[in-house]
C-alpha cells in the first residue's frame, strides 16, 4: 500500500494510527476523521478507499492517471480536487498532481510527482489542534495554501536569473546561449501560467460558492490562498514583460552597434575616396595633362588631398560618426 502517512483525529488530536485499509482500522465515532496521505497509489490500493469512503469511479480513474488540470468536482457531499505542483528541475520547471477526496469524515491525498511531502504540514497542523478541528476542509486549505507557496521560490529564482541577465544586457550584448535562455524561459513562464489560471478558477470557487465539506468559517482560509495565487500570477506576467523588455533592449543595442560601426565605414570611405578619386585621375594614361610638367604639382595635390581628407574627418568626427 502506498500509503505515506494516515492517522484518524477526534477534535485536532491523533486518535490512533491507519496501518491498513479495512473496515476495522477505518472505523470511526461520530466526530473523528481520516486524513490519509498515498503516493503514487495503483488502482488496487484505491479500491478499499472507495469502498469505505464512496469515493466516485471517475474520481479515483483521475487519481490514479494523473494527467489533469487543476480543477474542482462535486459527487454528492464530497469533493474531488485536482491540484498541480511545481518545483525548479535544474533550468526547467517540473510538474507534479494533487488529488485530494474530501468528505464530512476524511480527506485524502493522492500525490503523483511532486518533490514536496506532506510530513511537515502535517506536524505544523498537528500542533494547532484549535485548527486542526476544524476538519477536512481547513486541511484542504492547508493543502492548497502549502502547495500554492512552493510557487513562489519558482517565480523567486526565475526572476534572479532574469534580473542578472537584464543588467548583462545593459553592460555587454547577450551571446547566442542567452538568447535562447530567454526564449527558454518564456516558454516555462507561458506552460506555468497556463497552470496559474486553473488553480485560481479552483481556489475561487472554494472561497465564493457554497460547497459541500466547506464551512464558512472556513471559507476566508481559501480567500487568503487566492491572494496568494494571484500574486504569483503577476509576478509571472511581470516576468514575462521583464524577458521581452530584455530581448527588445539586446535588439535595440545590437542595431545601434551596428548602426555606429556602419556609419563609421561610411566615414572611412569617403575620406578615402578623396586620394582614390586624385589618383584615378593622374593614372589616365593620357599624353596632354598640364599638371603632369608642372614643377610643384605633385606637391600641390598631396597637400590638396590632405586638406581634404583633414576636412572630412572633422566634420565626421563632429557628428560622431568617428
Amino acid at each position: 500500500m502506498a500509503i505515506v502517512a494516515a492517522w484518524i483525529y477526534r477534535d485536532g488530536a491523533r486518535v490512533r494510527q491507519i496501518e491498513r485499509i479495512d473496515a476495522a482500522s477505518l472505523a470511526m465515532t461520530a466526530g473523528e476523521f481520516a486524513w490519509i496521505g498515498l503516493v503514487d497509489p495503483s488502482l488496487e490500493d484505491l479500491q478499499g478507499l472507495e469502498a469505505r469512503f464512496k469515493l466516485h469511479p471517475l474520481a479515483v480513474e483521475d487519481a490514479i492517471n494523473a494527467r489533469q488540470m487543476p480543477k474542482l468536482d462535486i459527487y454528492g457531499a464530497q469533493l474531488f480536487v485536482v491540484a498541480r505542483t511545481a518545483h525548479l528541475e535544474g533550468s526547467k520547471i517540473g510538474y507534479g498532481e494533487t488529488d485530494l477526496f474530501v468528505g464530512p469524515d476524511h480527506i485524502i491525498s493522492v500525490r503523483h510527482g511532486s518533490a514536496r511531502t506532506h510530513l511537515d504540514l502535517r506536524h505544523h497542523l498537528e500542533a494547532a489542534p484549535a485548527q486542526l478541528k476544524h476538519g477536512s476542509d481547513y486541511i484542504l486549505h492547508a493543502i492548497l495554501d502549502f502547495i500554492v507557496d512552493g510557487y513562489l521560490p519558482i517565480v523567486e529564482g526565475i526572476e534572479e536569473e532574469v534580473l542578472a541577465m537584464e543588467q548583462r544586457t545593459l553592460d555587454a550584448f547577450l551571446v547566442r546561449d542567452e538568447i535562447a535562455r530567454i526564449f527558454t524561459l518564456r516558454r516555462e513562464l507561458m506552460r506555468f501560467r497556463r497552470i496559474l489560471g486553473p488553480m485560481e478558477e479552483v481556489i475561487a470557487r472554494l472561497d465564493h460558492h457554497d460547497l459541500p465539506c466547506i464551512d464558512a468559517d472556513v471559507r476566508p482560509y481559501f480567500r487568503d490562498v487566492l491572494d496568494h495565487i494571484r500574486r504569483v500570477a503577476t509576478l509571472v506576467e511581470d516576468l514575462r514583460d521583464v524577458l521581452s523588455s530584455v530581448f527588445e533592449a539586446s535588439t535595440l543595442l545590437e542595431q545601434q552597434r551596428q548602426g555606429a560601426i556602419t556609419r563609421q565605414l561610411a566615414a572611412w570611405a569617403a575620406i578615402l575616396a578623396v586620394p582614390t578619386a586624385v589618383a584615378g585621375i593622374y593614372g589616365m594614361n593620357f599624353d596632354v595633362m598640364p599638371e603632369l610638367r608642372w614643377k610643384y604639382g605633385y606637391f600641390v595635390v598631396v597637400a590638396l588631398i590632405g586638406v581634404v581628407c583633414l576636412f572630412l574627418y572633422s566634420r565626421f568626427r563632429r557628428s560622431r560618426w568617428l
